[in-house]
């Protein structure tokens, strides 16, 4: 089997399992556990049919990073349960999956799959870090459009995208990329920063959406060629989107900060945060069997241990 190294957007994919599996599942106690069965299944299947012999689950240790909402306030705004000085703010999860994030953690562990995140970064920062870094091809998990922009066929880097379901993952390459949206994966993050990203909190420019945005960048290459047309008394832009980028200005100074996902975290190697897939093995393996029964796990333990089996 070929190396290849598998990277979870981990929060974005328990949300899917969560809305996607009934939550009338539940262990004992009346705990849903439709979020923990759901993300194991798609962790067996994921790590089977791509082939994956090394898998982090990425982990957002701060899913709204204060120097990130220091630049652009409304970022992620609408996700906020509460705001928490001097920590990181609470978002809004369903209690129902609160109470299995724990559980989601054990299995891993148990499990022998590594979680990584990074003090005041997200999961896509973490992704982005070892993706820019691996020496084999990559697979990263997601139903997030901010991961494009690692999209990167040079380097073997592809995003698996999750928004249409299980049932219809898209495997994202360059072309798919410029085939979406008109523009390659290397310019994506100037893309959003042009149009904004509701979903984000990003308001992006006024007047300038999709469209204008890729054509703009295909013909300036990038956001900062973009401004230094702008800035260009002689250039062939329009006064139109000159005014357009004028009146963004304060936000244009910042938010390319913002959308770009780090690539330069310290971080434990693979081979310190035991990313290579392995069998379980005895004791862990009595663990997890005995939890699939207490915890009302069904078949997602076996199917998940009979994935792990491949990798001998």
């Amino acid at each position: 089997m070929t190396d290849r190294l598998m990277l979870l957007d981990t929060a974005s994919l328990y949300f899917r399992a969560f809305y996607g599996v009934p939550d009338t599942i539940r262990r004992g106690d009346g705990t849903p556990v439709n979020a923990v069965r759901g993300l194991l299944d798609m962790i067996a299947r994921l790590t089977t049919d791509y082939g994956a012999t090394h898998l982090v689950a990425c982990w957002d240790d701060d899913w709204r990073p204060q120097w990130r909402v220091d630049l652009i306030p409304s970022y992620k705004s609408h996700r906020v349960a509460e705001a928490v000085a001097g920590a990181p703010d609470v978002e809004v999860v369903p209690d129902a999956l609160e109470a299995q994030i724990p559980m989601i953690r054990r299995v891993l562990e148990l499990a022998g799959i590594a979680v990584v995140g990074a003090a005041d970064h997200e999961a896509d920062d973490v992704i982005g870090t070892y993706a820019s870094r691996a020496e084999l091809p990559v697979d990263v998990v997601t139903g997030d459009r901010d991961l494009f922009q690692i999209v990167d066929d040079a380097r073997q880097v592809r995003v698996i995208y999750t928004a249409r379901g299980m049932k219809n993952l898209e495997v994202l390459t360059d072309a798919v990329v410029v085939g979406k949206y008109s523009v390659l994966p290397a310019q994506y993050a100037d893309y959003a920063t042009l149009r904004g990203d509701t979903s984000d909190g990003l308001p992006g420019v006024a007047g300038i959406g999709e469209k204008t945005a890729a054509s703009l960048l295909g013909e300036y290459g990038t956001l900062d060629g973009l401004l230094a047309a702008a800035a260009d008394a002689g250039s062939g832009l329009s006064t139109a989107v000159r005014s357009k980028l004028a009146a963004a200005a304060d936000y244009l100074a910042v938010a390319p900060a913002v959308v770009k996902i780090v690539r330069n975290l310290e971080l434990p190697t693979l081979e310190e945060a035991g990313a290579q897939l392995h069998p379980v093995p005895g004791g862990s393996r009595a663990e997890l069997e005995r939890l699939a029964t207490e915890w009302n796990l069904g078949g997602s333990v076996t199917r998940l241990l009979e994935a792990l089996d491949l990798r001998r």
